[in-house]
């Protein structure tokens, strides 16, 4: 890795890290309050695998900054302008359908991206990608399988679902949408070109929505900002109550 590509690796990185620690935060919000017991462990278990995998991608950002910040600083000491997640991650977690269906909309373009990584030419971050796609594998396959049941089962339940992929869908395209930093990674053989990923992201989805008898929404104005910095206010919302203890004591290590 060269000093030159250095701070779009550090980008790209908070990036990977922020979309998995802020969609982290807001299925934990769900802990004690899902549909079944099962469902409540499920979507807890997911929680600490994304928060898990941020906290990996995040320590690697911070080493590659080479400014002695650890995941946890970059985690609890950065304000909304300085996270670099897509928009889709940070909205209010809604009911039970928005969660599903925004997890399985992320999960599926996801494991795509990770798979892609696997074959990173960094080493370190090849091998994050390997851990991560395989809980990423069981995240689509869980969330899908939702998805099908809401869908396709009663009239409630199907009117909830199409609803949230109707709000959801205007946010897909940012997952998929590059710029310079990608850029000079896809150069460097780091990462893959988000708009490779598009289109097997989009078979699976769509395969599964139309099994789930949900209509596609049509061609929207794609919502864009995260990457750069550019949140909705609901970002700021959830940083304040995800922040407040480490912020309440600075220096203090668990």
């Amino acid at each position: 890795m060269t000093d030159s590509t250095s701070p779009a690796l550090f980008e790209y990185l908070l990036r990977l890290g922020d979309d998995r620690l802020v969609l982290g935060h807001r299925l934990s919000q769900w802990c004690g309050h899902a549909p079944i017991l099962e469902e409540d462990i499920a979507l807890a278990n997911i929680a600490l695998d994304l928060v898990g995998q941020g906290a990996l991608l995040l320590k690697l950002a911070g080493a590659t900054e080479g400014q002695g910040r650890s995941e946890d600083a970059l985690a609890y000491h950065r304000d909304a302008v300085e996270f670099r997640n897509a928009l889709i991650v940070e909205l209010p977690k809604g009911d039970f359908a928005f969660t599903i269906v925004r997890q399985f909309l992320v999960s599926v373009a996801s494991y795509f991206q990770l798979e892609a990584l696997t074959k990173s030419a960094h080493a370190e971050l090849a091998g994050i990608a390997a851990k991560a796609v395989k809980e990423t594998r069981y995240h689509v396959r869980h969330a899908g399988e939702w998805v099908l049941k809401l869908g396709d089962g009663t009239e409630e339940s199907h009117h909830r679902a199409q609803d949230a992929l109707d709000a959801l869908w205007r946010y897909t395209g940012e997952l998929f949408m590059g710029d310079e930093v990608d850029a000079a990674l896809v150069r460097a053989g780091v990462a893959p070109d988000p708009a490779s990923l598009e289109p097997a992201w989009r078979a699976q989805a769509t395969d599964v929505l139309r099994r789930a008898t949900l209509q596609l929404p049509a061609d929207v104005y794609m919502q864009r900002g995260g990457r750069t910095g550019r949140h909705t206010e609901h970002l700021g919302h959830m940083l304040a109550e995800m922040q407040i203890v480490a912020r309440s004591h600075p220096g203090a290590e668990w």
